[in-house]
C-alpha cells in the first residue's frame, strides 16, 4: 500500500508507477482504492463506474479496470453532499455528516474488504493506494481505505510524502508517531517523493529519518516536468496555459464549478498544433477559435452560474463570430433548448432555458447511464472508442444530423455547422475527431501531423516506471513483500 503523509503527495501516480514496474517484472498486478472522492470518472467494460485514477493504475497494469479496484466513490454535487457510487452503481447522495456519522459504515466496511478479497485472488500483487493522510486520528473509527484496509489486506505499507511543500522530517516522524502500534507494525518503508535539486544533499536526511522512524527508506524519487500521467484532481486547470498564442488553433475549456472528466482535455494538451487553455474570462473565450464546455456533476447549478458571470454571452457571441462550440456530456445538454430536473435529481432547480444552439431537449433521470463505447464519426471510418457517465435523457426535437454512429446502430450526439455535441468523454482520445474539429483552423497555422494518444500514455507509462525504478531501491521493495 502507497499511504500518504497528506493529499497530493503523489500516491496515485506511485501506486500507477508500480503498477507498469511489476508488470514489466512480470507479475500480473492490479490497483486497488477502497474509497476515492473524485468528479473524474470512468466507465468499466461491464458499463460501470469507478474512479478515474483506478482506471488509469489498470491501464498501467496492462489489464481491463473493474469496479473491485474501486468499490466505493464518492462525487461531491455540493460542498457537503456526495452521490455515494458503490460497486460501480449510484445508491443516492448523503450529506458528509451524515456519511461518515451513519450506522452504514459496517455494511460499507464488509463491501469494500470484500471486493479487494476477490481482486486478491485474480491478480498479484494487489498495488493499494491510500487516501489523504494515514493519520486522520479523529476519523480512525470511520476510516474505510488507510490503516483499516492495510490490516484487512495485511498489505506492506510505504508511507509517500511531498518534501516540495516543506516540512517532511515533521510530517513523515508525525504520521508515524500517531499510528497506533499495531497499525506502525504495518509501515515497512519510507518514499521521499518529488524532490528538487541534487540528491547527494539529502542523504544525510535519510539516514536521520531511518534513524528516526526505524524504517528504511525505500527511495527519493525526484520532481519531473517531462512525464504526463492524468491528474486525479482539477484544482490547479485555472493556470494553466492562460490566453490564446499566435500559430496555434486555441482551444478554450470553459472552467465550471462542478466540473468533472477533466481528463478529457489531456490529448490536447500534448497535440503540438494546438494551444488548450482552461478559463471562464469573455476576452480568452472570445480569442479562441474552439470553445468547448465540458462535463458538469451539476449542470443547472453551472448553467446559471454562466449566464450570472457573462460567460454564456461570450461563447454565443464566439458562436456568431464562426468560432466553433463544442459540448461534452453535460455541456452538450447546455447547448439544447431546455434542461428539465423535475425530481432534484442534481440540484433544487427544476428548468432553465438552454444556450439554444442545438434542437435538444434533456430531462433529468434516476438511472445514470454507465458504459464503454466503440463509434465511428458520421461520415469517417475509423473505429473509435469513448465512455458515457451521466445521468439525463436528451430528445433530438427536429431533423439535424448526428455526430456519431454507435457500434449497436444508435447514433450519438448532433451538430450543425460550427456547434458539436456529444455524451462521449474520451471523444477526444480520438485522432479522427481532433483531426475533424480542428481543420478549419490550420491554414496557415503550425503544421503537425495527427497526435496518436494511445501510444503516447504508453510511453508516458514506461517513463514513468524508468524514473521512479532509478531512485527506488527494488530489491529492497521486493523483500518486504516477500516478507510480509
Amino acid at each position: 500500500m502507497f499511504a500518504g503523509t497528506g493529499s497530493d503527495v503523489g500516491k496515485s501516480v506511485i501506486a500507477a508507477a508500480f503498477c507498469r514496474i511489476f508488470k514489466q517484472d512480470g507479475y500480473s498486478p492490479a490497483p486497488f482504492k477502497a474509497q476515492n472522492m473524485a468528479l473524474n470518472s470512468f466507465a468499466t467494460p461491464e458499463g460501470l463506474e469507478i474512479g478515474r485514477a483506478q482506471a488509469v493504475q489498470a491501464e498501467a497494469a496492462g489489464i481491463p479496470c473493474h469496479t473491485d479496484m474501486n468499490p466505493l466513490l464518492l462525487k461531491p454535487s455540493a460542498d457537503t453532499i456526495c452521490q455515494v457510487v458503490l460497486n460501480g452503481k449510484s445508491i443516492g447522495n448523503q450529506h458528509a455528516i451524515d456519511y461518515f456519522t451513519s450506522n452504514n459504515k459496517a455494511v460499507l466496511r464488509k463491501e469494500v474488504c470484500s471486493a479487494f478479497d476477490r481482486l486478491e485472488k485474480r491478480y498479484n500483487p494487489i498495488v493499494l493506494e491510500g487516501a489523504g493522510s494515514i493519520s486522520e486520528i479523529n476519523l480512525r473509527e470511520v476510516d474505510l481505505v488507510n490503516m483499516p484496509m492495510a490490516a484487512h489486506a495485511n498489505a506492506s505499507v510505504i508511507l509517500v510524502a511531498d518534501i516540495d511543500r516543506g516540512g517532511v522530517f515533521a510530517s513523515v516522524y508525525g504520521s508515524i508517531l500517531l499510528l497506533n502500534e499495531s497499525e506502525r507494525k504495518l509501515v515497512k518503508g519510507i518514499l521521499i517523493n518529488k524532490f528538487r535539486g541534487d540528491l547527494r544533499l539529502f542523504e544525510s536526511g535519510i539516514k536521520m529519518l531511518e534513524d528516526l522512524c526505524k524504517i528504511p527508506v525505500i527511495g527519493v524519487v525526484p520532481y519531473y516536468k517531462d512525464i504526463h500521467i492524468e491528474e486525479e484532481d482539477s484544482v490547479m486547470l485555472h493556470t494553466k496555459n492562460r490566453g490564446s498564442m499566435q500559430g496555434k488553433v486555441n482551444i478554450a475549456v470553459v472552467l465550471l464549478q462542478h466540473m468533472s472528466n477533466f481528463t478529457d482535455f489531456n490529448p490536447l494538451e500534448h497535440d503540438k498544433r494546438v494551444h488548450l487553455y482552461y478559463t471562464n474570462e469573455s476576452s480568452e473565450i472570445a480569442d479562441a477559435d474552439i470553445i468547448i464546455i465540458p462535463g458538469t456533476k451539476n449542470t443547472l447549478h453551472d448553467l446559471q452560474i454562466l449566464r450570472k458571470n457573462g460567460t454564456a454571452q461570450a461563447i454565443l457571441q464566439a458562436h456568431v463570430s464562426g468560432k466553433t462550440i463544442l459540448g461534452i456530456c453535460g455541456g452538450y445538454q447546455m447547448l439544447g433548448k431546455e434542461l428539465l430536473d423535475p425530481t432534484g435529481i442534481e440540484s433544487d432547480l427544476k428548468q432553465l432555458p438552454g444556450l439554444n444552439l442545438l434542437p435538444i431537449r434533456t430531462e433529468m433521470e434516476g438511472e445514470k447511464i454507465t458504459k464503454q463505447v466503440n463509434f465511428s464519426i458520421v461520415g469517417g471510418k475509423t473505429s473509435c472508442t469513448g465512455y458515457e457517465i451521466h445521468n439525463g435523457r436528451t430528445e433530438i426535437l427536429s431533423r439535424i444530423q448526428p455526430l456519431n454512429k454507435m457500434e449497436n446502430g444508435f447514433t450519438d450526439g448532433c451538430f450543425t455547422e460550427n456547434c458539436y455535441g456529444t455524451y462521449i468523454h474520451g471523444i477526444l482520445d480520438n485522432a479522427e475527431f481532433v483531426d475533424m474539429i480542428i481543420a478549419p483552423f490550420l491554414i496557415e497555422k503550425a503544421q503537425h501531423p495527427s497526435f496518436d494518444y494511445f501510444k503516447f500514455k504508453e510511453e508516458q507509462f514506461d517513463k514513468l516506471a524508468d524514473h521512479v525504478r532509478k531512485h527506488v531501491d527494488m530489491d529492497l521493495v521486493y523483500k518486504i513483500m516477500h516478507n510480509s
